[in-house]
Parts: structure tokens; sequence; C-alpha cells
């Protein structure tokens, strides 16, 4: 087939950087806005911190203007009324202000706590024992193979061949295992066990040894002997078999629940950005008005650098144009440009943020004004778009990763989102409001007769509301509520 030009008509969407840029910032949440607006800093020199200026030239100028009309003759005399100095009605700012209560900075970095890392505390508990150089190459190994939970879920021949690998070190299972046995004398206690039962256990012997109650000595027992009742909450069987009283039960399981079952959770240091919630929003009731406000902490007054603008006008004044002055003239429009992009995207970023949290105040008013969980109207994702003239992909991108700050707490934006439930007289209810009356009807129940999930329909029904059991039950696992039989208590 021979080859032919021509000429054809085709319609097409394409998304201009722009706009790509755009959906990428809503999706950034504040706390990490001021991270990307440094990375654009850094890239675009023409872009800097700071509120746009004015012609300074023009100001100037109607500042001497003003001036010179001001400006009296020198030889008038002036008629000044002493009197009045001091009769400021102004209240001095010195006033103002209350030692008792800090001012807090309007700009600045957030602190964040400094502390030694799990895998650090034990290494530096390492020089408490009396260890011979292979020893403690292999207790940094062991350490090196604890999880941040605190488990050591290595196989004891797999830290063996780590060694003889990786360091060259020819050593045996039972040494490797002398020495997991020292490292699990170490603070946190049960650190280096291989399971939930020998985490158990390690903390107990502990117990054992300081204070050796009836009631731990119990515990040990129940977690070693009896561990798979335990779990399932079969405590007639482990009385029988331990042939032990229910108040020793009791007791026994008092001290087990003041365990830890991830010991090296608590150390374990996380994300700066997750230790501390930074609400992107702010809503305060005021006499019963609901008001926005966004929070500009960490989004920066941007300007295009008066620099390059002043570089872009000399060199388009300038006579001579060889083709390193058009190169640089099209660098300083290109940076000057992406520079001007960035800033109306973020202007475009906090318009839209205002614009879809307004909308969800307007549709769940009543629980911004009450803070009532159960005054939660259904709303999806399509009821703020449509309210909004957004797409749907946007309303997504704004309420991912964002918080409001309330006088009732600080909630995700996702909060506000639920499906609908119908009633018995045909109103449309929040799911969320059946998971409270769920909750609370779990926190109110007989602990030694816990309700199953039949009862929990049926109790739902009682009150109205057109639910089926396995949908209770699928409320029940997003709640994190274990089933009837784990709720158990003696």
């Amino acid at each position: 087939m021979a080859l032919s030009q021509g000429l054809h008509q085709k319609l097409q969407q394409k998304l201009s950087p722009q706009q790509i840029q755009l959906m990428k910032l809503l999706q950034v949440p504040t706390a990490l806005l001021e991270e990307r607006v440094k990375e654009e800093i850094e890239d675009n020199p023409a872009l800097e911190i700071g509120e746009e200026k004015q012609e300074q030239d023009e100001l100037v100028a109607d500042e001497l203007n003003g001036l010179e009309e001001q400006a009296p003759d020198a030889e008038e005399d002036f008629d000044i009324n002493y009197d009045d100095y001091g009769d400021d009605d102004d209240i001095a700012e010195y006033r103002l202000k209350d030692d008792q209560v800090p001012e807090l900075p309007e700009s600045g970095s957030i602190p964040h706590p400094v502390a030694a890392t799990l895998h650090e505390q034990l290494v530096a508990q390492l020089g408490l024992l009396n260890l011979d150089g292979l020893q403690e190459k292999i207790a940094e190994q062991i350490i090196g193979s604890i999880d941040d939970d605190g488990y050591l879920r290595r196989e004891t021949n797999s830290i063996v061949d780590d060694l003889a690998f990786k360091q060259n070190i020819m050593v045996e299972a039972d040494d490797v295992e002398a020495v997991i046995a020292m490292i699990q004398h170490f603070d946190p206690p049960g650190i280096a066990a291989r399971n939930v039962q020998e985490c158990l256990l390690i903390q107990l012997r502990k117990k054992i040894n300081h204070h050796p109650t009836a009631a731990v000595k119990g515990a040990s027992r129940i977690i070693e002997f009896h561990f798979e009742e335990f779990t399932k909450r079969h405590y007639e069987k482990i009385m029988r078999s331990l042939e032990i009283s229910e108040e020793l039960l009791k007791d026994a399981m008092l001290e087990i629940r003041k365990l830890n079952p991830k010991p090296g959770a608590q150390i374990t240091t996380v994300n700066k950005a997750e230790q501390y919630i930074i609400p992107d929003f702010f809503v305060f009731n005021n006499n019963g008005e609901l008001e926005l406000t966004l929070n500009h902490r960490n989004a920066p007054d941007l300007r295009v650098s008066d620099e390059y603008k002043g570089m872009l006008k000399d060199y388009e004044k300038g006579s001579k144009k060889d083709s390193r002055q058009k190169e640089a003239v099209v660098f300083i429009k290109q940076k000057i440009d992406a520079a001007k992009w960035f800033i109306d995207a973020i202007k475009q970023r906090q318009q839209t943020l205002l614009l879809t949290m307004q909308a969800i105040i307007d549709h769940q008013q009543a629980f911004f004004l009450s803070g009532d969980e159960t005054s939660l109207r259904p709303m999806i994702l399509k009821d703020i778009a449509e309210v909004t003239d957004l797409d749907i992909s946007t309303i997504s991108r704004v309420a991912n990763s964002k918080f409001v700050q309330t006088e009732f707490g600080s909630f995700r934006l996702k909060y506000f989102f639920s499906e609908a439930l119908s009633t018995d007289s045909g109103e449309e209810v929040s799911t969320r409001e059946v998971k409270s009356i769920l909750q609370d009807m779990i926190d109110g129940e007989d602990k030694k007769n816990p309700l199953s999930d039949d009862s929990l329909t049926e109790m739902l029904q009682e009150k109205g509301y057109n639910i089926a059991r396995r949908t209770v039950a699928k409320y029940r696992e997003i709640l994190n509520i274990p089933v009837a039989r784990m709720r158990k208590e003696l």
C-alpha cells in the first residue's frame, strides 16, 4: 500500500500542565504544602516568598507629591494645643497582653520530639552485658532483625546464615539462642519474642521474679499451657484444667490485661506528618453562625521575583540580541511563566478548598452546631460535586488527607461522608448514625452475656432501622468490635 498524506479533524480533551499541577496540589495536605512550596522555590529562582509588590517608582512619586502638598511654609506659625497629648483613647498594647498566656507565633516550624529509636535503646543496653567480641556481633545482628513492634520474627537458622554470608562469622544456632535469651531481659519487657505467647510469658516471668503473687503465677500457667483456650475465651475449660476458682481466674486475667502485646510500638518513631494533626480548615460557631477560615500557616504568600522582571525588561530593551541573549530571554520567560502558574494554582487550590468545605458545612450544619454524631446526614461525593459544580474526582482529592478543626475536635473530611439507610418511616439516615447506636448498644451490654449479631439486629429493627444481620456484622467489623464470644468477660 502506498504512503499518502491527508488532513483529518479530530476533537480531543487533554489536561494542560497547569491543570495537572492543580490536581496534584489539591491532594497535598496543609502539613506537607510548605515542603512542596520550598521545592518549587528551589527549582524556580523566579519564585519568591512575599506579597506581590506594586511599582516602587509610582509609590515613591505619590508619597513625594503628597508631602509637598501637605508641607507648610517654614515661616507659618503652628497652633499647637499641648493639652491634647496624653488623651489618646487607644489602650496601650502592653496592657492587652497576659503574662500567663504565651502568644503563639504566626509562623515558624513546628517542634517535633527527639527520642532514641527502639534499636538505639537496645544497642545502648548491650553495654550492660559482659559480652565478648563474637557475642556482641551476634547481638547486633539480632537487634537489627527485631521488628518495629519488638518481635524477632526471623528464624534462628536465618540469623546464622546472615552472619555467615554477610559478615563471614561462623556460629551455631545454640550460640544465637543464648544471646537471644540475654536480649529478652532488656527493656521494654517482652522484647525479642517470637510470638505473642512468648512475649506475654517473658513479661509474666519478670513479674514473678519481683512479685510472685498467686494471680501472676496463675496468669503464667494460663498463657503457657492454655493459650489457645485463653484466646477463645473458654474460661470454664481453663478453670477445670488448672483447678482454680473463678475469683483467682479473674485476678489472673486482670494481670494478663496489664501486659503489653507490642512492646516496641510505644518507642517506635513514626512519620513527623503523622505525629501531629495540622487542620486545613477552622470552623467557629459565632452565636449560631458558622464561620469558615482556611489555615494559611503553611501556604505563604508568593510573588514573582522583581530581579527577574528587571532582567527581562533589560534584555527586551537591548538593541543587540545575539543567540545567547535570546536563550536568556526564553529561559527567564519560562521561569516567570512557571512562577505565575504556580501562584495561580495555589490561589485556585485555596478557592477550591473553601468552596468544597463550605458545601460540607451547609450539608452537615446540624453536626457543626451540636457535635452530635447522630445528626450527621447521608452525604456522598456526588452530593458535594453537584452543589459546587466540581468533578467528583476533585471532591475526592480535596477530602483526601484533609482535616477540619471544630469546637468538638478535629475530624477528617472523609468522616462526614456516609451512605444512607432507610427507616420504617421511609426517612433516610446516615450509616454513621447507625454505627453510633450500635457502638452504644455494645458498650452498655452485659459483658458476661454479650449481645450476638442476631440480637443487635433485632434491637436495631425495633428502633425502626431496616438493617440485615450481615450489615450489622459489617458495621461491627468496621468499628473493630470482636464477635460476642470474644467480648465475654468474667
